[in-house]
């Protein structure tokens, strides 16, 4: 099992390239190789010890010895559920892909996408990390250059220089960061695990936060860094789309909890309520944006702000609760996002557009489809009994013991998700048919149904008996919160860590 990971991160890529060689069927090759690699990460779920918060599975070697650089993984239940989420997303992606132009690049592509997303998730050494993240980088650019529709072009060029630009500025955080644990040990090192025992003088701290928030910032994204993204998801395929949302975007929420927390816990304390306010921003201002749209995929990207925006507060609420609740949150929120862009492909697939003007009544012509569109509605506005009320749930819980005021104000997300979701199901579904084409439109077929059927059960299976996600993940939580009351020099942050550890009647 030591091998298990870099066998998880090589396969896909190593397919790819012997994909290279496949001359048809290249949609089936997709789903065979995405497949044998969904049983390889269920298998490293069998074997992962859910009572442990340490790292597991710790594959290690060396690569630049003479700078500390190595090519270091390890997982722990932080990162466990996001490798699931990523190999899950791609699977069900590549059986639900419709057929494209140059088939073969794009699956190739995709497969290259999934190494990399997982590496990203597996890597401990900072520079292996920096690689993994920036190289994840091309094959999304080419998905949205090469597949995308209108605008495909400017979308595909923001999406790259908003990323690539907050990268520059944590890679200089990460090689000064470096240069001062050199300083205290006498030895270079890009270890993450040795890193944490590094101590940071409270100004310091302050510069480096700012930095790695630049990289991370711009990936969730935060507002006002968010405007790539309504672009990337509007000219982006349906594929694109479904992995930039599930998994994508859960790289920067990511790299907050992997980086920011324990190596600048009085940094990130400090910056809670600042924090705090762009979370506010993103959670009302994207469901306002949300309820003008009238573009159904438009919809969906800005409210994926809004929902990233309550994760943010979940993560900066210092306790168990909040942040093991913003986790289970970037699950949910990749599963129920990546199904509704899903969804929307289906329609667009039949109607070649995605105007809420063209729909209308689609319920009695399609009612299977209307069927798996309420169920996936209703995860997004956080209904109870379903996957996305949970991590919603304990964001918001853990954040009240920071601020009752901002979680009252965060909590207008569940209302305004409800009215912009409930108006989009309205319009799409409900009233007279006025477009007489919709009258031919098929319900869902058989390859529609195997790609929908799996995401309704995760919906519900989680909404009911969230425990096997929440036990690893809180185990993990504790012992980030552990490690930050340890480096923690301010009496202001030890004072919150210590207050905050669990709330009161907390799960």
């Amino acid at each position: 099992m030591e091998y298990i990971l870099t066998l998880l991160i090589v396969f896909p890529a190593l397919c790819a390239l012997l994909g290279i060689a496949i001359q048809t069927n290249f949609k089936g090759y997709g789903i065979f190789v995405s497949s044998i690699e969904f049983i390889g990460v269920l298998v490293l779920w069998f074997f992962f010890d859910t009572q442990s918060s340490a790292m597991q599975f710790i594959h290690q070697y060396p690569l630049i010895p003479s700078y500390g650089i190595h090519y270091l993984v390890g997982v722990d239940g932080i990162s466990l559920f996001l490798i699931v989420l990523s190999a899950f997303i791609t699977l069900i992606g590549f059986i639900s892909l419709e057929q494209y132009p140059r088939m073969k690049h794009l699956v190739l592509s995709l497969l290259f996408l999934e190494s990399i997303m997982i590496g990203v998730f597996c890597a401990l050494d900072v520079m292996l990390f920096y690689l993994f993240w920036e190289l994840s980088l091309v094959p999304m650019l080419y998905i949205i250059g090469a597949w995308g529709s209108g605008q495909r072009i400017y979308a595909a060029i923001k999406f790259f220089l908003y990323t690539f630009t907050g990268s520059i500025i944590m890679l200089v955080g990460m090689l000064y960061l470096a240069y001062e644990f050199y300083m205290a040990s006498g030895y270079w090192s890009f270890s993450l695990i040795e890193w944490e025992n590094l101590s940071i003088a409270y100004d310091l701290q302050k510069w480096l936060f700012w930095a790695f928030f630049a990289g991370f910032a711009i990936k969730v994204p935060v507002f006002p860094f968010h405007t790539w993204l309504p672009y990337a998801h509007g000219q982006a395929p349906t594929i694109g789309s479904v992995i930039l949302a599930a998994v994508l975007l859960k790289m920067g929420t990511y790299g907050f909890l992997r980086f920011s927390l324990p190596l600048f816990p009085d940094a990130s304390v400090a910056f809670i309520m600042p924090i705090a306010f762009l979370a506010l921003c993103m959670v009302i201002y994207g469901a306002m944006v949300a309820f003008a749209q009238e573009d159904m995929k438009q919809v969906i990207a800005y409210s994926s702000i809004s929902h990233m925006g309550v994760i943010m507060l979940g993560m900066f609420s210092m306790n168990v609760e909040g942040i093991g609740g913003s986790l289970f949150f970037m699950i949910s929120h990749g599963i129920v996002s990546g199904a509704l862009f899903m969804l929307v492909g289906v329609i667009y697939e039949r109607k070649h557009t995605k105007m809420l003007n063209e729909m209308g009544g689609l319920a009695r012509i399609m009612p299977h489809y209307a069927a798996i569109f309420g169920i996936m509605l209703m995860a997004s506005v956080g209904l109870p009994l379903t996957i996305g009320f949970v991590g919603e749930f304990l964001s918001l819980l853990g954040f009240f013991a920071i601020s009752p005021v901002v979680t009252l104000f965060a909590g207008t997300s569940i209302i305004f998700g409800a009215v912009y979701m409930l108006v989009l199901f309205k319009k799409v579904f409900f009233g007279a048919v006025t477009v007489e084409q919709n009258y031919t439109l098929q319900d869902l077929n058989q390859k529609e149904w195997v790609s929908f059927l799996p995401l309704v059960f995760v919906v519900v299976w989680l909404g009911v008996y969230p425990k096997p996600i929440l036990t690893p993940i809180n185990a993990s939580v504790e012992r980030l919160i552990h490690k930050m009351q340890i480096k923690a020099r301010a009496p202001e942050t030890l004072e919150i860590l210590k207050n905050h550890t669990h709330t009161k009647g907390g799960l």
